[in-house]
């Protein structure tokens, strides 16, 4: 289903604080964070001509998140970097001096980071990139999974050396758990959702997420006229709007959020007008977007700067995953997870309505950016819903 965003905010400006947490020094600030990971490198951005030509629009492009830092995931940008960024504000707070993420590896600043203890609720890649940065720089993890997360996601996880704590319930309850028990035992909440009260760690992870948008923005020969991102509790979809909205001012892409249909809290936030908890129902495939209520520091920059929503079922999520897999002509093949095309699945469930389509302005000009953000995190599920191991579809 399509909506268009009606709200009264719908391209207002940025609040300063957004504006400046996604602006260009932000994003050269996590750019030069990302340099000192040991195995960085720049995900390719993909161009699928074949799969244009195929919709009569002018280009595709598909940055390909599925190998980040070894994690699998876009997620390795946000968790890691806001752990680095806390370790470093405790120590100069506790050192009496401004540290750099060039001093992580100084004995005084590990001796600091090994007294703390950063927790969070996952369901699956913000946990891993949260462990992987606090074996980093050698801090204690403790991550909370609800019983949807499989048993191969919690190994990925525990193989930083992350406490693993099981929570019965949904994503929302272990977020929920994962408040209680940190602020019982002292431990810092490393959330990538937020609630009033609660901001500024989860604006740190959508801060991270700036260094992939500006590979993007390096590479890409001319500025998209659409995205579509995929939401949870939206922490990406926002910062690319804000991002892209800061970029390109007046001349942005139109941005469209994509959401499970099982799973809609921003289409129903968007609906009603203002922020809306959905209810738990049947679980969907797509488990890195089972979220049933926005961030709030994302929903203030969505309410802005998305354009449209559009919730998509299992079947798409699965077709994109398939398409991708199985390229046109001679396009690349892209492992992608069950949430990793979702922006896709929304795309190719849209061209199948003309209306829909001339509802968002896709015309024959159009150049349109999606980002798979995960690769086979669960190597059964995707082969199982694929047919082919990540190997052979590379191969």
């Amino acid at each position: 289903m399509l909506i268009l965003n009606t709200h009264p905010d719908h391209n207002k400006a940025l609040d300063s604080a957004d504006a400046e947490l996604l602006g260009t020094q932000a994003a050269d600030l996590t750019e030069r964070f990302l340099t000192h990971r040991p195995n960085h490198k720049a995900t390719p951005l993909r161009s699928l001509p074949g799969l244009a030509k195929r919709f009569g629009i002018a280009s595709v492009h598909v940055k390909d998140e599925s190998q980040r830092l070894g994690l699998g995931s876009f997620k390795a940008l946000g968790g890691s970097y806001a752990v680095v960024r806390l370790v470093l504000e405790e120590a100069s707070r506790k050192l009496q001096r401004e540290l750099d993420v060039v001093d992580l590896e100084n004995d005084a600043v590990r001796d600091i980071a090994k007294t703390l203890t950063f927790g969070c609720a996952t369901d699956g890649n913000h946990g891993k990139s949260v462990a992987a940065g606090a074996k980093m720089v050698g801090a204690r993890s403790v991550i909370f999974v609800h019983s949807g997360v499989s048993d191969e996601r919690v190994a990925a996880i525990a193989q930083f050396g992350a406490d693993i704590i099981r929570v019965e319930g949904t994503y929302d309850d272990s977020v929920k758990e994962a408040e209680r028990v940190c602020t019982e035992n002292g431990w810092t909440v490393l959330s990538d959702t937020s609630w009033p009260g609660y901001e500024r760690i989860p604006g740190l992870v959508m801060q991270g997420y700036t260094a992939m948008l500006k590979e993007v923005l390096r590479e890409l020969p001319q500025p998209p006229t659409h995205i579509f991102v995929q939401a949870g509790v939206g922490g990406l979809a926002a910062a690319v709007a804000g991002h892209f909205d800061i970029v390109y001012g007046a001349q942005r892409p139109k941005l469209i959020v994509v959401e499970p249909t099982r799973a809609a809290c921003i289409f129903e936030s968007m609906q009603a007008g203002a922020l809306r908890k959905v209810e738990h129902g049947e679980p969907t495939i797509m488990a890195m977007l089972e979220c049933y209520e926005p961030s709030l520091k994302a929903w203030s920059i969505l309410s802005r700067k998305a354009d449209a929503v559009i919730t998509i079922d299992e079947v798409d999520a699965v077709n994109a995953m398939q398409r991708l897999a199985q390229p046109v002509d001679s396009d690349p093949a892209i492992v992608a997870g069950e949430s990793g095309g979702a922006g896709l699945a929304a795309f190719l469930h849209t061209a199948r309505s003309a209306e829909e389509m001339e509802v968002l302005g896709i015309t024959s000009q159009s150049r349109l950016l999606f980002f798979n953000t995960e690769g086979a995190t669960d190597r059964a599920s995707y082969f199982a819903l694929v047919g082919k191991t990540p190997e052979a579809v590379l191969a």
